[in-house]
Order: structure tokens, then sequence, then C-alpha cells
């Protein structure tokens, strides 16, 4: 006798048919393989557990394993992501971050609770702590010379464009000044050991600078995030008016191609190799002594291939002291630069980003960048 997953089964898999169905209904995640029986969504495996946090709102069931009844079947029928989507995101702002299935696992629950449980795309109002264009506030900042977390407050000013950060709650000069057109932020958990970890970067003489920070509450944290996402919204449609929103957005805060541990050697290939961490940053290939220093010990700019810029597996003929055996070369009009992996692995995959780089036709504010990179003292 069938048991009541299977009796189902047909009546599910039609339903994942109709339009919307087929892919997850918060990250987009291709073939959901779960439900919320009472909000009326189709769901990935990874967002079903995040459901589970707003179970008040939202009970999930695998189509799979579980028995489905007919009532049940029919709610499904009845709503759907389509019209789910219609309902809960009808207001979402343009600047907003949408996530995707890999992005961390903050960003989606933070979605999917500014969606089902705070209904903040349904009442424009519940969207003023990332619309407003001004944003104060305490962060816990890490240290640059100590790695200690201290408490510092934050003023955003979307009018100022600047990011500000205060050194001391009374002080009346801020300790940094970042300019909204040169910021990023970006989340990095696993690279700083809290689940709200948020590394922002910012150009000071040109040069790349961090500050990591967090907060203990993830809605406030992913609060500051997309103010800073709106902010730069403002900055772009001001400085590019009449270019397309799906111009602008791409801009507003990127991930890093790739990061991870190389060693690296001098211009001159003599020196000794030394174990750096590295960050792929658009065109900017940046090391450091340590992942979380605030500051890069170097950078790398990287053009195109019509720009003579390659990359090679393998290290030159006669190179010495690398302690890593996979090596990767890359050539620019004016010198090679020369690193080593650990496995193989690890050269592989960059290999494969510094590829998509010089792959990628230069933009012309990149020949600006190129410019300053060839005349850096």
């Amino acid at each position: 006798m069938a048991s009541d997953p299977d009796r189902s089964r047909p009546g599910v898999k039609q339903l994942l048919e109709n339009a919307g169905n087929g892919s997850c209904a918060d990250c987009g995640a291709a073939d959901p393989e779960w439900a919320s029986y009472t909000l009326g969504v189709f769901v990935c495996h990874s967002c079903s557990g995040l459901h589970r946090n707003i179970a008040h709102i939202s009970k999930v069931k695998s189509l799979l394993l579980d028995p489905w009844s007919c009532s049940e079947l029919e709610f499904m029928d009845s709503v759907g992501n389509a019209a789910a989507k219609a309902r809960y995101e009808q207001l979402v702002p343009a600047f907003y971050c949408r996530p995707s299935p890999s992005d961390c696992m903050l960003l989606r629950d933070q979605w999917i609770r500014a969606k089902y449980e705070r209904k903040e795309f349904m009442y424009v109002e519940r969207q003023e702590p990332y619309s407003a264009g001004y944003r104060e506030g305490f962060l816990w900042k890490r240290g640059r010379d100590n790695g200690q977390y201290l408490s510092r407050k934050f003023i955003l000013s979307e009018r100022e464009g600047v990011l500000k950060y205060f050194n001391k709650n009374d002080a009346r000069e801020p300790k940094a000044t970042m300019k909204i057109s040169s910021l990023n932020a970006t989340f990095q958990p696993g690279k700083m050991g809290t689940a709200h970890g948020l590394q922002i970067t910012y150009l000071k003489d040109n040069s790349t600078r961090n500050i990591f920070v967090y907060h203990e509450d993830g809605k406030e944290m992913v609060d500051w995030f997309n103010a800073i996402r709106a902010a730069r919204f403002h900055f772009l449609q001001v400085a590019f008016p009449g270019a397309p929103e799906s111009e602008l957005l791409p801009k507003l805060t990127r991930n890093y191609i790739k990061e991870g541990y190389m060693e690296k050697t001098g211009p001159k290939q003599t020196e000794g190799f030394r174990k750096r961490w590295f960050t792929m940053d658009d065109r900017r290939l940046l090391y450091f002594k340590d992942p979380l220093d605030a500051y890069a010990r170097g950078e790398v700019f990287i053009g195109s291939q019509e720009n003579r810029y390659s990359v090679l597996a393998g290290l030159p003929p006669n190179t010495q002291g690398s302690h890593w055996p996979f090596g990767i070369t890359i050539a620019t009009p004016d010198r090679k630069f020369v690193f080593a992996c650990e496995t193989e692995e690890d050269q592989r995959g960059w290999m494969s980003a510094f590829q998509m780089v010089v792959s990628r036709p230069m933009l012309p504010q990149d020949f600006a960048v190129e410019a300053y990179f060839k005349h850096k003292p």
C-alpha cells in the first residue's frame, strides 16, 4: 500500500510546475524541495531552516518526505511563489539587497524576517531605518593594533556623502571619514568569526583601507548594510544622471571575487616567498599579512588581455624560495608578479578568478586606476 508521501507526490510535482514555483521564493535557488504550508511558498532546504526561526508565522514540510493533505495542496495551489512575491515584496526598494543562494545566512534570515514577520515591504514607513538618508548608532569596531572590538559611534549621512565614526561619544571630530563614492561593504562571517561581521572598505589617497564591525542584533547589522547601499544608490544617481537602474544596482556593494592565502616574492623574484592573505577586489589584488589587517601591504592592478595583461600557470624558470609548489604568474605591461599556491585546487581557483578579470574589457574608470598604479611611487 502506498504511503502518504507517495500518494501526494503527483499533486506536489504538478504544483512545482506552476510559474514561479520552480525556484526558492526567498533566495532563488533552483528546484525547491520544501514548502511553507502556512505562507503558501516553495523554498530550498537552506531557507526552510530559516523559516523555522519564525515558526509562529511559517510552518514547513518536505515536499518529498512528508505527507500532504488535499486541503494543504489546495492552499499551496491558491497561493504559490508568484502571488506571495506580489504581496510580500510589493514595495522592496531598488537598493535593498535581495539575497542569492550564495549569500551569508544573516542576509537571508533577515530578508525572510523582513518579508513575512515585519512586513517591511508592504508598509513603506517600516523601511525608515535604511531609507531615511541618515543613520546614527553604535557598532563594535575592531581595533587596528590590538584586535579588540570596542563600541564606536557611527554616522552615515547621504547629504554629506560620508560615513564617519568617532572614538569617543562626545568627540567633535570623527576618527575617520569615509566618502560614500568609494565605500564598499560585504559580510564576512567566516573571516571575522562572527555571524554578523561586516567588512567596510574605502579609499584613502587611492589606497584601500578596511574596518571590521559587527552588532549583536542581526536586524541592526543588515539595516546598516542596506543604509550604505541606499546612500551609494543616491550618490550614483547624482553622479550618473539618466543611467538606468540596471547599470547602477550592481555597483552599490560587491563581494570579493576571491580571497585566500598564497605566497609571494618581490619584483626581482630573488627574495624569499612569504605567505600573505590575498583579496581580489574588482581589478585590485590586495595582499595583507593578516586577513583582518586595516591596511594592505601592497596592491596590484590587473587589467585586461586587450591591454597586455595575462595569467599563466607555473613559475618563471629558475625561481627559488617557494615553499608551495603550484605557481601563478601575472604579466602586466611593466613587470611580472609571481605567486605560489599550497594545493592544485587553490591554484585552479585563483587562475579562474584571474582569468575572469583579464577577460573583461576595461572601463573608462579602470584606465584612471591603472594610470595611478603606474605612477605610484
